[in-house]
């Protein structure tokens, strides 16, 4: 799942850029509140935002108004000082959906992140089952009739999109700036070459292509 990450600490940032995508995040790092407000008006792939209150150019509980005034409803978890009570109590009235205060623990953080994910993806756990496939989003693994199979990281994150997006189509823009970030620079056929890897794995008509709409996941058998 893609993730934008607002963090102006160099040394907290680059931290949580390596944890969080050691978990399994797509993650794209940002500095400052005016910065966010540019990448969520121009991308709208994201599916989290790690958003700390203490930021320069514009504090973090003005991208949140922001945000929560365009009616987007992305999941937001705020960073905090320890004494920040009242900035707490802000984010939260603001529309934050939880808080971490800082320092904390990176399980910690990862595990409210899955929590979020599954009340926007209405899943009632980290477990999404589809066809005689089970794809367990922490340990970032798929096994079917319970035996495991071998996916790339790139195709598992691919499957992970197309079933949490269920039973909507996603265009090669979405699925491209789901899958890669900012920093990547994509070949033109790489995205095509994924699909068809990950379909051979899974069956023939495990993913559908319909013009002018995009990919979806198959139905279920």
């Amino acid at each position: 799942m893609r993730l934008l990450l607002v963090e102006d600490d160099a040394l907290l940032g680059e931290g949580l850029l390596d944890g969080l995508t050691e978990a399994g995040f797509l993650v794209d790092w940002l500095r400052d509140g005016q910065s966010a407000i540019t990448a969520l008006q121009t991308q709208h792939s994201f599916d989290l935002m790690v958003l700390d209150i203490g930021l320069p150019v514009l504090d973090g509980l003005a991208v949140l108004r922001w945000l929560r005034g365009q009616k987007i409803t992305l999941p937001v978890l705020l960073l905090t000082a320890r004494d920040a009570i009242d900035d707490r109590v802000a984010g939260l009235n603001a529309g934050a959906d939880d808080y971490l205060i800082k320092p904390f623990a990176l399980t910690e953080l990862v595990a409210r992140l899955r929590v979020l994910l599954r009340r926007q993806q209405g899943e009632p756990s980290h477990q999404l089952r589809w066809r005689d496939f089970e794809l367990d989003v922490v340990h970032q693994s798929v096994a079917q009739q319970g035996k495991n199979l071998a996916l790339s990281a790139i195709e598992f994150r691919l499957l992970h999109i197309l079933l949490a997006n269920r039973p909507n189509h996603l265009s090669r823009t979405q699925l491209e700036e789901k899958l890669y970030g900012w920093q990547v620079e994509i070949e033109s056929n790489a995205l095509d070459v994924h699909l068809s890897h990950l379909r051979k794995k899974l069956g023939a008509d495990s993913i559908i292509n319909t013009r002018n709409l995009g990919w979806r996941i198959g139905d279920d058998a």
